[in-house]
């Protein structure tokens, strides 16, 4: 028998996605699904709290309580030093070998 679902225990999970995209839904399922949650929901809510990095690879963390997820933003060192250098958002499908000065 599967035990019953705790509203005041807290979740946390962890994982990278690209800023200001809406990512794939079919990794975060796994993740999120048995916790109660829309993985097309908390795609969207990550997609929205990660548009000051669009187009960067960060990493995002939710934490889970009550069926409500709070998405926070830990960025990379090299995404902070790409952000720190002015670099227009780019394209990550079209544009590849891009060279910083």
């Amino acid at each position: 028998m599967t035990p019953k679902f705790d509203p005041t225990a807290i979740h946390i999970v962890s994982l990278r996605a690209t800023g200001g995209e809406v990512g794939a839904t079919a990794p975060l399922a796994p993740k999120i699904g048995p916790l109660g949650l829309s993985p097309k929901k908390v795609g969207d809510d990550i997609a929205k709290a990660t548009q000051a990095w669009k187009g960067l690879r960060i990493t995002v963390q939710l934490t889970i309580q009550n069926r409500q997820a709070k998405v926070s933003v830990g960025p990379s060192a090299s995404s902070l030093i790409i952000k720190a250098l002015k670099e227009p958002p780019r394209d990550r499908k079209k544009k590849k070998n891009i060279l910083h000065n």
